[in-house]
């Protein structure tokens, strides 16, 4: 077996250490938590405290107990319940905080906050089951819900990539027949739930209560921008690829009209007989990166694979 680089292994204990560290970042909060309500009982405080104030300190390191059996005790968790790495949850958590604004209260962290906004992302779970799985009550949950997605919406700058163009002096198969594309642009249907004297306004050409949703990617699959406002976004010089529905205009290179397009028609050897094709065989493979951008962002969270449970203006 290979021995691992210097760099790896230097990352690695890196990521080691950041797990530990937070680890016993929390073990202290507990201890903390511990010695005050032994402190309360000492100086019988304690019998003072309203009902619902005794059972939300005794719930508070069963809470905790949650969390790290959802988050912390492996990477392998994490990811089945929040979609994504403890280095990176951490990582979010820390940017919802400095940049996004999140505050964390008496009884709940930033990280129980985060951990319930993503496991209803990424299980598509109604506020009941979140409220018996964290042992919240519903408002509470609703409440950090809205907190942490409002947070979200803050990292637009950070989480979204700044558009670059593909280089005239570009070695990539799919994209160095487009110089200056910044990448492709395409809309998806997203099923929602809306009051029934709206669904007219919601019904797509297949029946379908959804509503549309614009966007648009680099080369290397990373998000550039998500609809509303997309206007203004390609300079002169610069275009998206953009499918059959769209027009050739300012910003925007669509395919010939009327010969072959799509990728799977030039499968089994079949090659292209004129330029119209032989462009439309490259368009149809550069453009093809939204199509799986979509892919992996629905795959990932099932809350964008049915109909949420929330309203159509928190959804939007």
């Amino acid at each position: 077996m290979a021995r691992l680089s210097l760099n790896t292994r230097e990352n690695m204990r890196k990521k080691r250490m950041a797990a530990l560290f937070t680890y016993w970042t929390h073990i202290t909060n507990v201890c903390v938590w511990f010695f005050e309500l032994v402190h309360n009982i000492l100086k019988k405080n304690y019998t003072t405290m309203s009902l619902q104030a005794q059972l939300y300190v005794l719930n508070f390191f069963r809470n905790r107990q949650i969390v790290h059996q959802l988050v912390y005790e492996s990477d392998a968790t994490s990811l089945d319940n929040l979609r994504m790495t403890r280095h990176a949850f951490t990582k979010l958590c820390t940017m919802l905080q400095t940049i996004g604004g999140l505050r964390g209260s008496k009884y709940l962290c930033i990280d129980e906050q985060v951990a319930m906004f993503l496991h209803i992302l990424a299980h598509h779970v109604k506020n009941r089951v979140i409220k018996f799985q964290f042992l919240r009550s519903g408002q509470t949950v609703s409440r950090y819900f809205h907190n942490v997605l409002h947070s979200i919406i803050c990292l637009h700058q950070e989480l979204l990539k700044t558009p670059e163009p593909v280089h005239a002096n570009s070695i990539d198969e799919r994209w160095k027949w487009f110089k200056n594309c910044l990448g492709a642009l395409d809309g998806t249907y997203i099923s929602v739930r809306v009051p029934v004297s709206d669904k007219p306004r919601y019904r797509n050409r297949k029946g379908h209560i959804a509503t549309n949703v614009l966007g648009v990617c680099s080369q290397d699959m990373q998000f550039i921008y998500v609809l509303p406002s997309w206007e203004g976004l390609a300079a002169d010089s610069y275009y998206y690829l953009v499918d059959a529905g769209y027009t050739n205009c300012n910003g925007f290179l669509a395919l010939y009209r009327g010969q072959w397009y799509h990728l799977s028609e030039w499968a089994h050897g079949r090659h292209p007989n004129t330029h119209e094709e032989f462009f439309n065989m490259k368009h149809s493979a550069a453009r093809n990166v939204i199509e799986r951008c979509f892919g992996v962002l629905k795959n990932q969270w099932a809350i964008l694979r049915s109909p949420s449970f929330y309203p159509i203006k928190t959804q939007n």
